[in-house]
Parts: structure tokens; C-alpha cells; sequence
């Protein structure tokens, strides 16, 4: 058994996991740093994949817990704000050896190339306690290559091809990787005519709900309101939690939102709490003195609903969150009709989920609060998948964050 662990240890496996990890995870750090080059992304992310795939369970395993580490360490930052700042390095290995064994499953059951390749493929099908960030064709979003599914599959085909072909018939290797190219020249022009305010917005997570701040930030929400209608826009959207309270049960901001709505829509994100029924992470939007609530349908892990089943769950609530109990959720995802025009709502987490692009809607607004991983790669890999769908389903996504990157995203 030592010598069976020891092996795992070997340097030159540790080494060659440690660069494929880098290259596959490289286009996070590069959009950061905005240093984002077209020919520099294509060439890592074929290298990444040429390294690994063929190799053997170690190079995998090892491979899978850094690409988990570099891709997810920010996840243990938000437990900062639970006063559990201790467990900040085991979660991070946690999420590390869980990539890590994933990639393990590929390396120990793929004997060859040929079976690693699908199940490689598959991994992105594959979501973690309900976490579903990984999506490996994301290498792609900045290369020559599509991010299509199909295009994905042809990219790693192209790889395996060339590697396991005879010299003199590699150059077939060339046909799936030609047909893996992105031709796409040009955007979408929005579809709304609105002219929409999405402004910046960068409170830190010690202050959010930090009831000291509380009329700072209610504050800050009206003067952007007063701020987008003097410049005559049509929508404001503010981020996840602007409010931070139960708007639901707070009257007389309902009313002076519902009179400011008489002058232009507003879309902001708060806190519900239904006797009945309980918390919920809703988007509200204000329009011509009216008030509607969509809930949020997809809970983060961990975050807002511990994913095991239900005597599991109260062990965990009591012994980590003060016996606090998850966030409820709506059943389908809800649409707001702003000036006629339909607009898909979602919050944060689930603007990456494919259930909420369920009749490709053409518009979509998310609204986030990535203050709790700030500062940190986590905005970074959020706008990513947020163009990753924008481009998948072809719909337009206004994203308003806190501690993020806002703007409209198109396919």
C-alpha cells in the first residue's frame, strides 16, 4: 500500500498535472489581467488537453485537483462571513481532491485514449453537489474554436487523432479540428430598444447586511434611480440583495419605489419572506406603480441550501449556520414583461444554469452580488459562463453585479 501511495507522489506526474492544470486554467487568470489573445488561448488549451489525454490515472488525478483548486479556491471565501474562516484550507483541498477524483474515474477506466476521450467530454455533464461551474469546453470562449458541444467533442477528437495515429496519417487529425473553428464575425444587436442604466456597484460583503449601512445603501439605490431618470433611460437594473432586507415587508420602500416606477422600470434584487412558506432570493420589478416577484429556482450549494437529504441538512445548519434554515425556491423560471418586451429572470448562480434558458427566451436579466468571493477569479469565471450561455442559447443578458462586471452581454 506504501508503495502504491508513493507512486501518487511521484514528482515528474506531480510536474507534468501541474502545467496541464495551468493550461487549462490559464484562460481564467489571462481574462483578469485582460490579457486575453486569441492565438495564445487556441495553443494552451490544445497543449492542456495534448498533455493529458493518454497519460495515466496519477497525471489525472493530479491533474483534476489542480485544475479544481485553480478554478474553485474562491468558493471557501464566502465561509469568512459565516465566522468559519478556519475551514477555509479544507475546503479548498475538499473541492480539489473532488475534481481530483473525478478526473481519477477517467484515468483509471479509460485504458485508452479513445475511452478517456468521451469521458472526458463528459465531465462537464457532471455537477458536484449541484455545482456545475466546470465546463471544460469554456476553455474555447477566447480561441479560434466554437464552445458548442460539438465542436468541443471535435476539438479533443482532433487531439486524440494526432496522437494515436501513425506519422504519416496525422494530418487527418486536421479534418475534425478544421470543422472545430469558430466562424462566427459578428453580434447580436439587441432586440429591446431600451435604454437601459446598469450602473456599478462595489459594496463589500461586511457591509451589505450590516444593519449600520443599511440606510447608506437604501440611499445609494434612490440616487441611481433619481440619477437614470434624469438622463431619461427607460430601465434601471440593480444588483442581487440592493436592498438588504424583506422588501416584501418593507411598505413604505414599496411605495416609493412603486412612485418612482410611474418614471421609468426598475428591477432590483432583495430578500422575500412568506409566513407560510418562508426566505426566498427574489428580483423584484417595479413598472407604472406596480410591483412583481420572481424567486429565485436554482439555490447555491452550500450557500443557500446544503444538497443532502434533509436529517443531514439540519446536522449541518446547526452545527455550521446557527441553526439557520435554507433559502425556498420557486418551482418554474419567471419572465418580466418591461415596455412590452419579455425578459427572463435569474439571480447570480442560476443565470449559469441551462434550466433557467428553458424556450431560449431572447432576453435575460441576472442581477449578482460576488462580494462574498471578493477579491478574487470568481467575477471572471462568472462572466465567462455568462457569455458561455448568452452564446449557447443566442440570448442577450443584462448583468447588473456588485463587486463585478456589469453591461449587456450578447451571443
Amino acid at each position: 500500500m506504501k508503495k502504491n501511495l508513493d507512486i501518487y507522489f511521484t514528482r515528474i506526474y506531480i510536474i507534468k498535472a501541474f502545467v496541464i492544470a495551468l493550461c487549462l486554467c490559464a484562460f481564467i487568470y489571462l481574462a483578469y489581467f485582460k490579457l486575453t489573445f486569441l492565438t495564445l488561448n487556441s495553443l494552451l488549451a490544445l497543449i492542456g488537453f495534448y498533455l493529458l489525454l493518454g497519460e495515466n490515472r496519477i497525471v489525472w488525478f493530479w491533474s483534476g485537483f489542480f485544475t479544481g483548486l485553480l478554478w474553485f479556491y474562491w468558493i471557501s471565501f464566502s465561509f469568512v462571513y459565516y465566522d468559519l474562516m478556519f475551514l477555509i484550507p479544507f475546503i479548498i483541498l475538499g473541492i480539489a481532491f473532488v475534481y481530483g477524483f473525478l478526473f481519477w474515474l477517467i484515468g483509471r477506466l479509460g485504458s485508452s485514449i479513445y475511452v478517456q476521450l468521451p469521458l472526458l467530454f463528459g465531465i462537464s455533464f457532471v455537477d458536484p453537489f449541484r455545482f456545475n461551474w466546470l465546463k471544460l469546453q469554456l476553455t474555447l470562449i477566447d480561441t479560434y474554436f466554437s464552445t458548442s458541444l460539438l465542436s468541443f467533442g471535435l476539438f479533443l477528437s482532433a487531439i486524440a487523432l494526432f496522437k494515436s495515429l501513425p506519422k504519416w496519417t496525422k494530418g487527418f487529425a486536421l479534418i475534425p479540428l478544421i470543422a472545430a473553428l469558430s466562424f462566427g464575425t459578428s453580434q447580436t444587436m439587441p432586440e429591446t430598444h431600451l435604454d437601459v442604466a446598469i450602473p456599478t456597484m462595489n459594496i463589500p460583503q461586511s457591509q451589505r447586511w450590516d444593519a449600520a449601512y443599511q440606510q447608506k445603501s437604501i440611499d445609494l439605490n434612490f440616487a441611481l434611480i433619481e440619477k437614470a431618470i434624469a438622463e431619461h433611460k427607460e430601465l434601471i437594473i440593480l444588483p442581487e440583495s440592493a436592498f438588504p432586507l424583506y422588501l416584501n415587508r418593507a411598505p413604505r420602500l414599496i411605495e416609493s419605489l412603486k412612485k418612482y416606477s410611474e418614471h421609468i422600470a426598475i428591477v432590483t434584487g432583495s430578500l422575500t419572506y412568506e409566513e407560510d412558506q418562508g426566505f426566498f432570493n427574489s428580483s423584484y420589478l417595479f413598472q407604472k406603480g406596480e410591483m412583481q416577484i420572481a424567486h429565485k429556482i436554482i439555490l447555491v450549494p452550500f450557500g443557500e441550501e446544503v444538497p443532502f437529504p434533509a436529517f443531514i441538512v439540519e446536522i449541518i445548519n446547526k452545527l455550521f449556520f446557527d441553526g439557520a434554515k435554507d433559502y425556498q425556491k420557486a418551482k418554474a423560471p419567471q419572465d418580466f414583461v418591461i415596455n412590452g418586451i419579455t425578459f427572463r429572470s435569474a439571480i447570480c448562480y442560476e443565470g449559469t444554469n441551462d434550466k433557467l434558458f428553458e424556450g431560449n427566451p431572447k432576453q435575460m436579466i441576472v442581477v449578482s452580488n460576488n462580494a462574498w468571493f471578493t477579491p478574487s477569479t470568481e467575477q471572471t469565471l462568472q462572466y465567462l459562463l455568462l457569455r458561455y450561455y448568452a452564446k449557447k442559447y443566442h440570448t442577450i443578458i443584462y448583468h447588473s453585479a456588485n463587486s463585478g462586471k456589469s453591461g449587456i452581454i450578447y451571443p
